[in-house]
């Protein structure tokens, strides 16, 4: 398992498909985001064109991310945990701890998976709900920055290895 984390815009999305560039084997990408209104809509555009001489079968999960059927030799991009969380939390009423044993679940089905998650963000100044899920997105963080094998930081689209080797 390969974590990459950063703040929006960091490049995070860039570095994973340089990664899989590289790499053989049937390319999944598992889309988490639930469009909402144009600017979802031109986000998830802007990913697919990044995404297309990629080869990727594309798969838009929501939740239940360790249910999608992935070849044993496949390469997985989770694409991201940031928005599955918040499907998980506030459709399914689920936590973090839930969303990690489905990333785990899915990384044992496949030879390698590329996860992306949005990090960085401070609970102050936030309250309620949003505060909730802040806390939740940053201990599952944590929990996937234990699990990977890698974990590398971007910012500005310079990748910064802080755990194991950068895969090239």
């Amino acid at each position: 398992m390969i974590l990459i984390e950063g703040e929006n815009g960091s490049g995070k999305s860039t570095c994973a498909e340089k990664m899989i560039a590289g790499m053989t084997g049937r390319r999944y990408y598992l889309a988490t985001m639930i469009p909402c209104g144009k600017e979802g809509e031109e986000k998830v555009k802007k990913h697919k064109d990044m995404r297309k001489d990629l080869h990727f079968e594309t798969c838009e999960v929501p939740y239940e991310v360790g249910n999608v059927p992935v070849e044993k030799n496949s390469v997985v991009l989770l694409e991201d945990v940031s928005n599955l969380l918040a499907n998980v939390l506030f459709e399914k009423k689920g936590n973090g701890m839930s969303v990690m044993e489905d990333i785990k679940r899915l990384s044992r089905k496949c030879a390698v998976l590329i996860v992306i998650s949005i990090s960085g963000l401070k609970e102050g100044g936030y309250e309620g709900e949003t505060k909730e899920y802040v806390r939740e997105l940053n201990a599952l963080n944590e929990n996937l920055r234990q699990e990977a094998d890698t974990v590398i930081r971007m910012c500005r689209g310079i990748p910064e290895v802080r755990k194991g080797e950068k895969c090239t």
